[in-house]
């Protein structure tokens, strides 16, 4: 059986992985890009690669990151990976999963809906709204790109004139500007990776230096159990968002845990130093579970 890897870089990290982990179950890892593919409507195949029918020759598909496009690229990607399924293809994660965890306000405002606890949260195009929420959110908010992973383009502001300056200037660009209060929280967070409806591993991310706690920034990975809430609650935001894999962010604040962040294509590098068990080997056995029954 051929597994197939979407990924804009074969030879990153979590690709390699995957890939490394295929070969190990006697199988055929073939890795690809959206810009590779070809689809048809009213003739066969409906969806190649080169000289590959992916439904006929590929069993699943694992989504790594998607990456940046024009919304014409990124509506067709996401409607082929959609007609792929319909078409009786196994997703990991199913296109509709990716498309809700991509948006942070859609991501938190359907996690608050199904009643688990996330950080108060404004979202605008209004330089004079934003300012407004700057207000009542307590004058020291994180500002975020409503798309976007590993902590790039987050900044914490503090200052209302500062604020008002940069809300401005986001109107201005015709940006949304998303702002969320600043939670004190000892410059760590919880990573919790979950598979399947079940925790595969965790850890505490610290980053002595700094607010921003993403490995990929420079913080630290630390061996960590959760706790029974804490596996809860990362088990079920999944759930409501109906991702099979997850890697979901929780802060511990002054009034309990608060999920900040959920990532349907999560990184594990860092994950892996303080994990025993090799975590791409544990995915590819859950891929084959789902695809051969």
């Amino acid at each position: 059986m051929k597994i197939g890897i979407l990924t804009r870089n074969e030879n990153s990290w979590c690709s390699a992985q995957l890939k490394e982990a295929i070969l190990r179950r006697g199988l055929q890892p073939i890795c690809f890009s959206f810009p590779r593919i070809m689809a048809r409507v009213g003739f066969k195949p409906e969806a190649s690669l080169e000289d590959i029918n992916i439904l006929r020759d590929i069993g699943a598909i694992i989504v790594r990151p998607i990456g940046r496009g024009s919304l014409e690229e990124i509506i067709f990607r996401m409607d082929l990976l959609h007609r792929l399924q319909r078409l009786g293809l196994y997703i990991l994660n199913p296109p509709s999963a990716i498309e809700r965890s991509v948006d942070k306000y859609y991501t938190l405002a359907l996690l608050e809906e199904a009643g688990l606890p996330v950080p108060r949260t404004a979202v605008t195009e209004n330089a004079e709204s934003a300012l407004k929420a700057f207000h009542e959110l307590g004058g020291d908010v994180v500002l975020k790109p409503i798309f976007g992973s590993r902590g790039v383009g987050s900044t914490r502001i503090s200052d209302p004139n500062v604020a008002e300056r940069i809300f401005r200037a986001l109107e201005f660009q015709h940006q949304v500007m998303y702002l969320q209060e600043f939670i004190e929280h000892g410059n760590y967070d919880l990573r919790i990776f979950v598979l399947g409806g079940q925790v595969l591993a965790a850890m505490r991310r610290f980053s002595p230096n700094s607010w921003k706690t993403n490995i990929s920034l420079g913080a630290t990975p630390i061996p960590y159990k959760p706790t029974v809430e804490i596996e809860e609650l990362a088990i079920k935001a999944a759930e409501v968002l109906g991702c099979e894999v997850a890697g979901v962010d929780i802060l511990e604040s002054s009034r309990g845990p608060l999920i900040i962040e959920l990532n349907s294509q999560p990184g594990w590098r860092g994950l892996q130093t303080v994990t025993s068990f090799n975590i791409a080997d544990e995915i590819i056995k859950y891929v084959i579970g789902r695809v051969v029954r």
